[in-house]
């Protein structure tokens, strides 16, 4: 009798094993089929009043995509916004949106014990105004703007297309890119990841800097003050060069490759 109860003791535990086991796999299952706002077919849309002609938009989760509009309801802001998430074990998930002034606060609230979940907004500017972004998690992107753009995402990528205006870009965690800009100051700072600058016209400022990635700077044909320095990376600068030009480029990363070059004509 001693002996018989061996085995039944090793049969429970195998069956608390694969029980255990199945839970996890099913959150694994869950978890790994990852929700995308590209899958939100019915979007929603808002219009909301701007006061001055500065806007803030302040997001905690979402990727944005902002787009300088000559627009015929002057005053206004065009806000649209796809959504999908699903939360075990948790509250549901809650997207909200609010204007106080001049300042669009956008957030996601999404927390359980398997949480996921996607958001994106596009929002549609007067193209007067100026625009400052803090994003805590999400990619932006920006494109048309005359005017001022001061961007920081805490953790996402930075792009910045076809704007004039002078432009402060920043991220913790992530690239930087500003393509095709006419922009005469351009500051450009990634904690953690490469940066490209690419100017269609001549500058007066170009401050590019990186703690960790490579740091890449286009320029049209002039003559240039450079500053360029890597304290783990190679330095090559092909612009022509002159300590009495009055067009100021600097460039420092710790760790990556510096590139300075002339745009291809």
């Amino acid at each position: 009798m001693a002996r018989s109860a061996f085995p039944r003791i090793r049969i429970r535990i195998r069956t608390r094993a694969v029980a255990v086991t199945g839970a996890v796999v099913a959150l694994v299952v869950t978890a790994s089929a990852c929700a995308s706002a590209g899958d939100d077919k019915d979007p929603e849309h808002r219009s909301f009043a701007l006061q001055g002609r500065t806007l803030t938009v302040d997001s905690n989760e979402s990727g944005l995509d902002i787009v300088a509009v000559d627009s015929v309801r002057s005053g206004r802001i065009e806000v649209t916004r796809w959504f999908q998430g699903s939360v075990t074990m948790g509250k549901d998930p809650k997207v909200t949106w609010s204007m106080e002034d001049d300042r669009l606060k956008l957030r996601v609230k999404c927390s359980g014990v398997v949480a996921d979940c996607s958001a994106k907004h596009r929002i549609e500017v007067p193209r007067d105004v100026s625009v400052v972004v803090r994003n805590g998690d999400g990619r932006v992107t920006a494109r048309g703007f005359d005017q001022a753009l001061d961007i920081r995402s805490e953790d996402g990528s930075v792009t910045v297309k076809d704007s004039t205006g002078p432009l402060r870009l920043h991220t913790d965690d992530g690239s930087i890119r500003a393509l095709g800009v006419r922009s005469q100051q351009v500051r450009a700072h990634s904690e953690d990841g490469a940066v490209r600058l690419e100017l269609a016209a001549v500058p007066d400022l170009v401050e590019s800097s990186s703690d960790d990635g490579s740091l890449t700077i286009e320029l049209p044909h002039e003559t240039y003050r450079v500053t360029a320095d890597s304290d783990d990376g190679s330095v090559k600068v092909s612009v022509p060069r002159d300590e009495r030009s009055s067009h100021l480029v600097s460039a420092k990363t710790q760790d990556g490759s510096i590139r300075v070059r002339a745009a291809a004509k």
